[in-house]
């Protein structure tokens, strides 16, 4: 076993509000369809429950809304509650007070119903890159202390291939951020983090991967994923193209399977115990305001 601690992420959004379908399911019909982001994460629970892992869950308001009792549970397993954004908009289609306005509602919601300080954030679809690092700051001014939004990787959805592949600090007077985990070959970044890349290629590749970046670089790798990808009995999104088809369904009924195997072999916690060396000098600008009665 690889004695090193990794840090464990969830994503927590349902399925019909991927990136995948953001083409073909308009946000304003998000009610309409069947939830299942409640017994999928509780679901997690359970299995983190059984290994004593303890993770971080960047959750949407979206859900926290509308699934009170599943925050409250996260925080009462001993897990970190972070921000997912209100409904996973991509931060680089927002300007800067919208923006700051999504981090600020999350915060607040999240805060209230967790009792917990939240700190963390990570934008939908690490929609975090050159072209708005002003987020950072921003991030900062409204009570975080860190991000985990940047993937340094080509992509067609997103990617800042030039980006560390450590902790590091976007702008001075900004949070911490904490890129998705890579490794480094041929001269370039290959995804080393969990998410659709586990699911689609052969899991062997990414334990390589992630012993090579515990062994090698000496660092803690972050994984990373959704309720939706244990839930094979999902409704099917019948007018999605095949791309998107193909990148949220392949190998949803083995995920639960992988995940558990992987949570036994590696060791695993919440991101702000696992970078807390990188954080004890990123308190937020400010105290974070009173969260405020929903």
């Amino acid at each position: 076993m690889i004695m090193i601690r990794n840090a464990m992420t969830v994503d927590v959004e349902d399925y019909f509000q991927v990136q995948a379908f953001a083409h073909c399911i308009a946000r304003a019909d998000w009610d309409s369809f069947p939830r299942r982001v409640d017994q999928n994460t509780n679901r997690i629970l359970d299995q983190f429950a059984r290994v004593g892992v303890t993770a971080t869950f960047f959750t949407l308001g979206w859900v926290a809304e509308r699934f009170p009792a599943l925050v409250r549970r996260i925080v009462a397993d001993g897990h970190e509650l972070a921000s997912h954004g209100w409904d996973h908009t991509r931060a680089d289609l927002q300007d800067p007070e919208t923006f700051r306005a999504d981090i600020r509602r999350t915060r607040l919601l999240l805060e209230d119903l967790g009792g917990v300080a939240v700190t963390g954030y990570r934008a939908a679809t690490f929609s975090i890159g050159s072209r708005n690092l002003w987020t950072f700051p921003i991030l900062r001014q409204e009570g975080y202390r860190y991000s985990s939004s940047i993937n340094p990787i080509r992509h067609d959805l997103y990617g800042m291939p030039d980006a560390p592949r450590v902790p590091f600090r976007p702008a001075a007077d900004g949070v911490m951020e904490i890129p998705m985990t890579t490794v480094r070959l041929l001269g370039r970044n290959w995804p080393c983090s969990g998410g659709g890349y586990f699911r689609l290629l052969p899991t062997m590749l990414y334990r390589m991967g992630l012993v090579r970046v515990n062994r090698h670089d000496r660092q803690p790798g972050i994984f990373y994923f959704h309720p939706w990808e244990i839930d094979a009995n999902q409704p099917r999104i019948a007018n999605a193209g095949w791309r998107s088809r193909l990148r949220h369904y392949t190998n949803l009924s083995r995920m639960e399977g992988d995940l558990d195997r992987l949570l036994r072999d590696f060791v695993w916690d919440r991101m702000d115990r696992v970078y807390a060396h990188v954080l004890a000098d990123a308190m937020p600008q400010h105290a974070p305001a009173e969260a405020v009665t929903v």
